[in-house]
């Protein structure tokens, strides 16, 4: 998992580019299908239209078969989470965009953007903005986002996966070091 780190070109946004095997309409289903969106961030349905409801169930452990023991510090996630969001961008197989967090009371959103390259290859650029300016919230979503689209290449490529909270560690560590 030997992908550039996150940027965060400003206060309270991280920003992720990969490019992957393509087609853009077989990476717009991993983002938008339960099935697929559970192999390598969560299962729940997006609704297919603006204001349409998005669903997250996380649970990190189904995301590899390698043995991935759950950090102390997320131990609330032990049995998975759950939470929704609403689409604010629907426009496929090119756009889109939803809302994260809402009932926290802290919203921020999650764009994802898929730009056809040569060689049936595609671009994703990933934006979460709204994060806020806490250090530690920061980090976390860098090292998740990093960790979840790590999956999301070896799960497009066919290759296995390491465990999603042994990357999350370890990308937690690289971070700190971008943000603090």
């Amino acid at each position: 998992m030997n992908q550039k780190h996150g940027i965060f070109p400003e206060p309270g946004t991280v920003r992720f580019e990969r490019l992957l095997p393509g087609p853009a309409e077989r990476i717009w289903d991993y983002l938008t299908k339960s099935e697929l969106k559970a192999k390598w961030l969560s299962a729940g349905d997006v609704e297919p239209r603006v204001g349409g409801k998005v669903e997250f169930k996380f649970k990190h452990s189904g995301l590899s078969e390698a043995d991935d023991p759950i950090p102390e510090k997320y131990k609330h996630m032990q049995d998975g989470t759950y939470f929704e969001g609403r689409v604010t961008a629907w426009e496929p197989p090119r756009l889109l965009s939803y809302t994260w967090g809402e009932e926290t009371g802290e919203t921020s959103e999650v764009t994802f953007e898929l730009i056809p390259k040569k060689n049936n290859k595609v671009l994703l650029i990933l934006t979460h903005v709204h994060l806020g300016d806490d250090p530690d919230v920061l980090v976390s979503v860098g090292a998740g986002w990093h960790a979840h689209l790590g999956i999301l290449i070896d799960r497009l490529e066919g290759n296995d996966t390491e465990g999603f909270w042994v990357v999350h560690t370890r990308l937690e560590a690289e971070y700190e070091e971008i943000i603090k």
